[in-house]
């Protein structure tokens, strides 16, 4: 199927795309506009409701909340990014080793993979994070160690559905008469896993990059909602509901605007992933 041909049978994926393009341009304007109010400290003004002077109102500081939503944004989505790519390096690796070596390989890489499906994923990156955020601080500085450590935990908990895809894609080529052809003029094991293989294994990563970005974005909220993400002074969409959450009654559109802005770019980026899928029919 053509793939602009799909894309616009589905209007969905259109506004999603449209949206998330909005929404990145916001977060790259940050880099050329000057936002002093999301860090100037103003108590005359604190949580004024939406105007136009304040689009999305202002917090409990004076604080303007459209800015702090665009700066939080770049660190929520650099999470998201990072992370996918931890979660695709890990899952891929795996993936195409246990594939393409099958026997022993594969069932002691498939075992290590079931240990870490059976573990409980909130819990256990809330422990990690709780356990290395003080050495993360130490070694990279308090903003760049809590983004690390994030960024790995994250990544780290990723990849097992990737690693499944990407195995059960490599034993099915693998026996296909093109990678047979390749193995007897003499291709080595790497050409043949990167050239051969991978090239025919890009559109199940790429499905998977878009989601686990999406997935990403939501657990960085909740750590940063739950207090063990970034420094209160980095204004991520979860820190900015965190903050909210004892004006809900008071200042509803504190909680309202940030995590409307996390459902849409989420929304966004699962839809960006149908066109991944219709990109390559399998």
């Amino acid at each position: 199927m053509n793939n602009w041909q799909s894309i616009r049978e589905k209007p969905l994926v259109i506004l999603s795309a449209i949206f998330l393009l909005i929404v990145t341009g916001a977060i790259l304007s940050s880099l050329i506009f000057n936002y002093n109010n999301a860090g100037s400290i103003d108590f005359s003004k604190s949580t004024n409701p939406p105007s136009w002077a304040h689009p999305f109102g202002t917090n409990t500081l004076g604080q303007d909340l459209l800015s702090r939503v665009i700066l939080g944004g770049r660190i929520s989505l650099a999470v998201g990014l990072m992370s996918m790519l931890v979660a695709i390096l890990l899952g891929t690796s795996i993936g195409a080793v246990a594939g393409f070596y099958g026997g022993i390989v594969d069932q002691i890489l498939m075992r290590f993979l079931d240990v870490f499906l059976a573990l409980p994923q909130l819990p256990l990156l809330l422990l990690l994070i709780y356990l290395f955020k003080d050495a993360a601080r130490t070694l990279a500085g308090p903003n760049l160690g809590i983004f690390a450590l994030i960024v790995l935990v994250i990544g780290g908990l990723n990849w097992m559905s990737l690693a499944r895809l990407v195995r059960a894609n490599f034993l099915k080529l693998k026996a296909m008469d093109y990678v047979m052809a390749a193995r007897a003029s003499g291709a080595s094991d790497a050409r043949i896993i990167l050239v051969h293989l991978l090239a025919n294994t890009w559109h199940i990563i790429a499905l998977s990059a878009t989601i686990t970005i999406g997935n990403a974005i939501i657990t960085e909220s909740t750590l940063s909602f739950l207090g063990l993400g970034f420094p209160p002074d980095i204004p991520t969409w979860g820190r900015l509901l965190f903050d909210a959450k004892d004006y809900l009654g008071s200042a509803p559109y504190l909680a309202i605007f940030p995590g409307l802005i996390i459902f849409l770019t989420v929304l966004s980026i699962n839809n960006l992933a149908e066109i991944t899928k219709n990109d390559k029919q399998y």
